[in-house]
């Protein structure tokens, strides 16, 4: 598993996740090479290969989502692939999992490693409130949960809209902090991670970890939609063991 990223965070020991690269996988290029995104245009025989080599790592059943960019948060099952942009599990060995290009994928747990959620944050979601969602579907006090903010599009790549500001703005004043302008009039570059951490903090969740990646700069691990539309998709997944 060394090519994927393991999470830094006081997690309970029971509770296992990790984000997978770029590397280890049979996809020809653009999708090079472990793309586990089978909305992508990659080959299918090519994405099964590559998700079956993630199960028999990892050991665990990961419970794929078809992403909307929406707020709905659904019990993990990795026996229909369910219309949600989050996902929960109490259940031992089903994987919580999401699939990014630059959206933000935040990873949940309890302090008492007794369930697990994954959600998909783009800006839309994010402002949508799809965190919020699912704190709220994790059933447990905000004080108990811990939260990793894992690999997304960051604060020096992500231009966006002075509509984008607005949105999380009409929330959250603070939010403003988010943003500075961009050398393009009109444009702000947005920290995705920043406005992540202000939506939980204002739910009672200030135990927020991670948050220091770039998929637009990190060409070598992460895929990026924004630095090529036709790309392949990495996955953040988090279990109970």
């Amino acid at each position: 598993m060394s090519p994927w990223l393991t999470p830094d965070w006081p997690a309970p020991a029971n509770v296992r996740a990790c984000v997978t690269t770029r590397a280890g996988g049979v996809s020809v290029e653009p999708f090079d090479s472990f793309n586990l995104g089978d909305h992508v245009g990659d080959e299918p025989a090519a994405v099964a290969e590559n998700r079956r080599r993630l199960t028999a790592e990892l050991g665990c059943q990961p419970a794929w989502l078809s992403q909307v960019h929406g707020i709905d948060v659904v019990e993990a099952d990795p026996s229909a692939v369910a219309t949600a942009d989050a996902n929960w599990s109490a259940t031992r060995g089903i994987a919580c999992t999401i699939m990014t290009a630059d959206c933000l994928p935040a990873l949940f747990c309890d302090r008492a490693g007794t369930r697990v959620a994954a959600a998909h944050a783009g800006w839309r979601g994010l402002a949508g409130g799809v965190l919020e969602a699912t704190v709220a579907a994790m059933g447990v006090a905000p004080a108990e949960l811990l939260v990793w903010l894992g690999p997304s599009i960051g604060p020096q790549a992500f231009e966006v809209g002075p509509e984008v500001r607005e949105a999380f703005l009409a929330d959250h004043a603070e939010a403003a902090r988010a943003f500075v302008p961009s050398t393009n009039a009109g444009k702000f570059m947005a920290d995705i991670y920043e406005l992540a951490r202000i939506r939980l903090a204002a739910k009672g969740v200030t135990a927020v970890y991670g948050g220091d990646f770039c998929t637009f700069t990190d060409t070598e691990r992460f895929y990026s939609y924004r630095r090529s539309s036709r790309t392949g998709r990495q996955a953040s997944l988090i279990w109970l063991a």
